[in-house]
């Protein structure tokens, strides 16, 4: 069966004296970067059916944002600890021991080990019109490979693409992966969801509120639904790492409302949810947001996003159980 590799070195990163090697964020720019080659991949067909990634900060995130938006869930992707600033020898120790039914891997990694793995591998030394050392940050070697990933020769390999981030088109198509529109995200940054969190302190409707990442206004949990996710867990996973609490989601949707963001329009579906747990401080991912409970009337009137203060009352009608649909008893 014929194999290909796709060879991907993370995109730009923080360069902070403060933070662990280790622990590197992606720069925004990063972030685009790895989206567009994702989105270059999915144009062209080649999904790759096996993730390997360095558990860095840098590369998963970039391995995370070019995955995505092949609409390919960050579940699918393995973080191999042997791959952060791996020597050649140890990348083709990693290749041997990837599935052997993978038709094509994506490996996610580091220069200059990248480098030399490329430059191995590849049947003519890639030259990049820039001068840039292949593969630099968010640099895409596609080579078709042999077999037996248990003998990996050199010179063995076809480079069949070297493909720069900075040489593709800067917005994303919209629909992905090949409509007209253009736009400033990847098309799924486009459907969010969120929730309502509620509670019964004694025959008492409480909501949950949250201060915005900016902490300029009181929010609710909401957040882009991610490839893979339904919007009801979408709307979970943003309520445990921006509330710190988990619960249960109901179905049933609220409502629903628009914004304007990223030069175009997001659509929001609201869903309540029930809170069972709060996240213990120290486990919760955002919090230096800071979290409120408040009455319904309360929450109607504090929230930023004016759309929400109906559905807030809608959920607290519903609770005191006027509806008979989702009361406490």
């Amino acid at each position: 069966m014929p194999r290909e590799l796709l060879i991907l070195c993370h995109g730009k990163a923080h360069r902070n004296k403060l933070v662990d090697d280790h622990r590197r964020p992606l720069k925004d720019s990063g972030k685009r970067d790895a989206q567009r080659i994702g989105t270059w991949l999915f144009q062209q067909d080649l999904l790759p059916d096996q993730i390997l990634t360095s558990t860095a900060e840098r590369t998963w995130t970039t391995a995370q944002k070019c995955v995505k938006v092949m609409a390919i869930t960050a579940q699918q992707i393995h973080p191999v600890p042997l791959l952060y600033h791996a020597d050649l020898q140890t990348l083709l120790t990693v290749l041997a021991t990837a599935s052997t039914s993978a038709r094509r891997t994506l490996l996610v990694g580091h220069s200059p080990g990248l480098e030399h793995l490329l430059t191995y591998l590849a049947d003519a030394y890639p030259a990049i019109p820039s001068g840039d050392k292949p593969p630099a940050t968010a640099t895409l070697a596609r080579l078709a490979m042999h077999d037996d990933w248990h003998d990996l020769q050199a010179g063995g390999a076809k480079l069949l693409n070297l493909i720069q981030a900075k040489d593709l088109p800067e917005k994303f198509p919209y629909p992905a992966p090949d409509g007209n529109e253009s736009r400033e995200r990847p098309d799924y940054y486009y459907t969010q969801s969120a929730v309502i969190p509620y509670r019964l302190n004694e025959g008492e409707v409480q909501i949950l509120i949250i201060r915005s990442s900016g902490d300029k206004h009181w929010v609710v949990p909401k957040g882009i639904a991610d490839p893979g996710y339904t919007l009801q867990d979408s709307a979970a996973k943003e309520a445990w790492e921006e509330a710190g609490v988990e619960g249960k989601v109901i179905p049933e949707a609220l409502g629903s409302f628009q914004y304007q963001k990223w030069g175009a329009t997001c659509s929001v579906t609201v869903y309540p949810m029930e809170v069972t747990h709060l996240v213990p401080v120290a486990q919760w991912q955002e919090r230096h947001r800071g979290r409120r409970w408040v009455s319904a009337a309360d929450a109607a009137s504090l929230l930023n996003q004016h759309a929400l203060a109906s559905m807030v009352l809608k959920l607290d009608q519903q609770l005191r159980g006027e509806s008979g649909r989702w009361s406490d008893g």
